[in-house]
């Protein structure tokens, strides 16, 4: 199994402590695991934020509710997440 780098949030320091702390405020004081990954290059952090913006947030989503929800079913397997 290869090794994925994460950063841990309590050890965080820099603009990365602003980053942790916006998406704490986000998602209710805890941090998900994609966060911690993104975090170790925050270009694809902000790459891969917009392209989630642009999917699943705006109004005029090129996708369905169902086609969302069907995705993160299908990540979230590939990932290995929870049943």
């Amino acid at each position: 199994m290869a090794n994925i780098m994460t950063i841990v949030p309590e050890q965080v320091r820099g603009i990365r402590k602003f980053f942790f702390r916006f998406v704490r405020g986000q998602y209710g004081g805890v941090v998900p695991g994609v966060f911690q990954v993104l975090a170790v290059d925050l270009r694809v952090a902000r790459a891969a934020g917009a392209l989630y913006n642009h999917l699943h947030l705006r109004k005029t989503s090129s996708l369905s509710r169902l086609q969302r929800e069907m995705l993160a079913t299908v990540v979230n397997g590939k990932v290995g997440g929870a049943p």
